[in-house]
């Protein structure tokens, strides 16, 4: 099976405590979500994060199915990244890291997604034409969201 990776950067016009402040918390999530994903946290997101943290998620996936998603955040650099990875949930691996890292004006946040996908050569064919869209979608929306909430960046 193979390993697609997706990369997005946004520039924001904020510091990096602020941006490290929104972004570690995982209840902020719902907030980046299109709302037709139904995204709802079930446990786990009452602390501030940490390694070892397991965050449970009810998300609609693709051909609106709803599916138990459950994360670990394995790393954590207070103001400059964090890594979840799921543990289970729709993909057959999924590896998710996000940087901040301050920038003139601002910060500059980078997400690198690395992901397999289940049911073998299926899984393959669908990958170009629902999934990766999917997930751009997914993303372009968090990048307007956050725009909406902080400014753009000049």
């Amino acid at each position: 099976m193979r390993l697609y990776t997706l990369k997005y950067k946004q520039k924001l016009p904020i510091s990096k405590e602020e941006a490290w402040q929104f972004l570690s918390n995982p209840a902020n999530l719902k907030l980046i979500t299109p709302k037709y994903m139904g995204f709802d946290i079930v446990s786990g997101a009452d602390k501030p994060m940490y390694p070892g943290q397991i965050i449970q998620y009810v998300v609609t996936t693709i051909m609106g199915i709803k599916t138990k998603w459950v994360t670990e955040i394995t790393h954590s650099k207070f103001e400059e990244y964090f890594v979840d990875e799921q543990r289970f949930g729709p993909y057959s691996f999924w590896h998710h890291k996000h940087f901040i890292k301050p920038i003139e004006g601002g910060v500059e946040m980078e997400d690198i997604i690395d992901y397999k996908l289940p049911m073998g050569i299926l899984g393959e064919l669908v990958q170009p034409y629902l999934v990766k869209p999917k997930l751009k979608e997914i993303f372009e929306y968090r990048q307007s969201a956050l725009i909406e909430k902080f400014g753009i960046f000049k």
